[in-house]
């Protein structure tokens, strides 16, 4: 591919374009990463050996573009100590800054951190592994220098340095990237806010005990957290109270739930209760009301016998030593109602006897009044009556109740 020659200039001293300026070499330079199904290799593994002219890139050249053979080589540096989302974000912004980029990371080793900022969480292993790991890196550089020097910049082909542009200031210096900044090579980063190792390692330190105690729960020992014996009784006696704690918690919970359920169960009883309870009332009325069936179909008349309102029903007297009374209907069946306990059969008989129309089907009247349960009730003249059967006789026929007994369960019976 034609790349442009170094130091050709057009015949009035102002550098040509890299249209005129092309020779016939070719540039061999790692591309950019297309797949990441591996992570990102070494520099000490793939070195830049690229024999074409290196011209150096302006900012607006970088911008516009440049041959697919040429990417733009973007350097990043740092300690990326727990690695986090901050650090992540830098990256992907110096990767983003040019069309066709190629991002190298230089990470410190540990004793270069150790001497001028300090001891790290993660080791040099684990923080070369951790970059090589992140999508936007092309290329990592183990044991970058603390400073940047011009044989550093040749032998990696940097074009340009990406930090964020805030001094740096570090190893006697007000800022380590001052003389990045004048060869006009350093492109700013925007850091994000409320994330930082510093910011991390405070957080663990502020709250100390609650991940002491959780290690030793996840089976660390005390020696390895550097516990001694005390502290590590008392964070396992506080690991065994907030357990209580929680056990507690759940059960106020489903006690809360439970309740509730019981609650709207009885809410839905009570409700149905409800509607059942004026459905029966408003039955009842409708029977035994002043606007009733039962209040229109029978009148009360002297001598206590139940007459209906058809005028089909003869009373035939009431005995008042034991408080019976006695009716006959038109099919001259007898009906007999009373609270007494006792039935007068001879006053009966002789009662029955003595119309001129006897009755017939007279029952065989027994000497204590019962209550035996009815068969299906039948219509008589629009009056309601249950037929009891006899226990002397086993008929059915032999008398009747009419529905105001069954109603107040005054007995009838032979």
């Amino acid at each position: 591919m034609p790349v442009r020659a170094a130091g050709a200039e057009s015949g009035r001293g102002v550098p040509k374009s890299p249209s005129e300026t092309m020779e016939e070499l070719e540039h061999t330079c790692p591309q950019p990463r297309l797949t990441l199904t591996a992570p990102a290799p070494f520099a000490d593994e793939t070195s830049c050996q690229c024999q074409a002219p290196h011209e150096k890139l302006t900012i607006a050249q970088a911008r516009l573009g440049t041959p697919v053979d040429r990417p733009v080589r973007v350097y990043a540096d740092g300690i990326f100590d727990l690695f986090h989302a901050g650090h992540a974000r830098a990256l992907m912004q110096a990767k983003t800054l040019f069309p066709n980029s190629y991002l190298l990371v230089g990470v410190c080793s540990d004793d270069l951190t150790h001497k001028f900022k300090g001891f790290t969480v993660m080791n040099e292993t684990e923080r070369y592994e951790a970059l090589r790991h992140c999508r936007y890196v092309d290329e990592v550089i183990r044991d970058a220098p603390w400073t940047l020097t011009p044989e550093f910049l040749e032998k990696h082909k940097i074009d340009f340095v990406a930090h964020d542009d805030i001094p740096y200031s570090s190893a006697g210096s007000d800022d380590v990237y001052k003389h990045i900044k004048e060869a006009g090579m350093f492109v700013p980063t925007q850091r994000t806010e409320g994330i930082s190792t510093s910011d991390i390692i405070t957080r663990i330190v502020r709250d100390y005990d609650v991940y002491a105690r959780r290690n030793l729960q996840r089976g660390y020992t005390a020696k390895e957290l550097n516990v001694s014996f005390i502290n590590e009784k008392k964070y396992r006696f506080q690991n065994q109270v907030d357990k209580m704690k929680e056990k507690v918690k759940n059960v106020e919970e489903k006690s809360k739930e439970f309740v509730y359920k019981v609650e709207e169960k009885s809410h839905d009883l009570i409700q149905k209760w409800e509607e059942k309870s004026r459905e029966f009332i408003g039955n009842f009325l409708e029977l035994f009301g002043p606007d009733g069936a039962w209040s229109c179909g029978f009148s009360q008349q002297p001598g206590g016998s139940s007459i209906n309102a058809g005028g089909n029903v003869e009373g035939l007297g009431t005995c008042p030593a034991e408080g019976v009374s006695a009716s006959v209907c038109s099919s001259n069946k007898l009906f007999i109602e009373g609270q007494g306990s006792r039935c007068p059969t001879a006053w009966l008989r002789d009662l029955a006897g003595s119309r001129a129309s006897p009755v017939t089907q007279l029952p065989v009247l027994q000497p204590r009044l019962r209550l035996l349960a009815p068969h299906p009730p039948e219509e008589q003249q629009g009056t309601r009556v249950w037929h009891f059967p006899c226990e002397a006789c086993s008929s059915c026929t032999a008398h009747t109740m009419s529905s105001v007994t069954q109603r107040d369960a005054k007995p009838h019976c032979c």
